[in-house]
């Protein structure tokens, strides 16, 4: 497919612009599975949740073209003061969860990489990017997730706005529903993912701790 100018970059992903209201998300390494990301966008977007507009018959298994957004990043709002902390909470993760899993009742779709960075405030509202890492399980899993991502920021030592350090207390304030399974498990699956630098793993210890003292 023909592109237009490179958007953004990611850790595996490039956008690209194909027009004035959509755009194309390329996988680098040339692996993933974008048409099924896009059908799980789909799916909770049918339900009302704040996601890009997919166009499956476009898109193949490394690429997905989708809806074209404006705005900054939840992360950036706060760092620059015109979001609290607290409104980059739990409120999309509750939404989520609150959504019927597309393949059984005793289970919910997950975003599983769902933070600050990975919303983005658009005129409309705010709408959740990045579902590469989605699949259905129990929802202590996705707090988990997203409550070590978080922490991880919180104790990296870099020189970050009080906003950026206060978001894990805003998400796991009640009614979290963290569980100990969850975050044992979110921490395994953040030390194994290979995108992530030897230094963030070596975070992953205190950023449990961390977590553990709010929750």
């Amino acid at each position: 497919m023909t592109t237009g100018r490179l958007l953004g970059t990611g850790r595996v992903n490039d956008v690209f612009e194909l027009d004035a209201q959509w755009v194309l998300r390329r996988n680098r390494g040339g692996w993933g599975d974008a048409l099924a990301e896009g059908t799980v966008m789909e799916h909770v977007r049918a339900h009302g949740y704040p996601v890009p507009r997919v166009r499956l018959s476009d898109s193949t298994p490394t690429e997905l073209v989708m809806q074209r957004l404006s705005g900054p990043t939840m992360f950036e709002a706060c760092l620059e003061g015109s979001l609290g902390a607290e409104e980059a909470g739990a409120t999309l993760l509750r939404r989520l969860h609150a959504l019927p899993g597309r393949r059984s009742a005793d289970c919910r779709v997950l975003h599983l990489d769902l933070h600050p960075d990975n919303v983005m405030l658009t005129p409309e509202g705010p709408y959740v990017i990045d579902w590469s890492n989605t699949e259905e399980g129990h929802p202590g899993l996705d707090w988990g997730i997203s409550a070590v991502i978080l922490a991880q920021v919180a104790v990296g030592g870099e020189p970050l706005a009080d906003a950026a350090r206060a978001m894990p207390a805003a998400l796991l304030a009640d009614p979290s529903r963290l569980t100990d399974d969850g975050l044992t498990e979110a921490r395994r699956r953040r030390a194994d993912n290979p995108t992530m630098s030897r230094e963030e793993v070596e975070l992953l210890g205190a950023a449990e701790e961390l977590i553990r003292r709010i929750a």
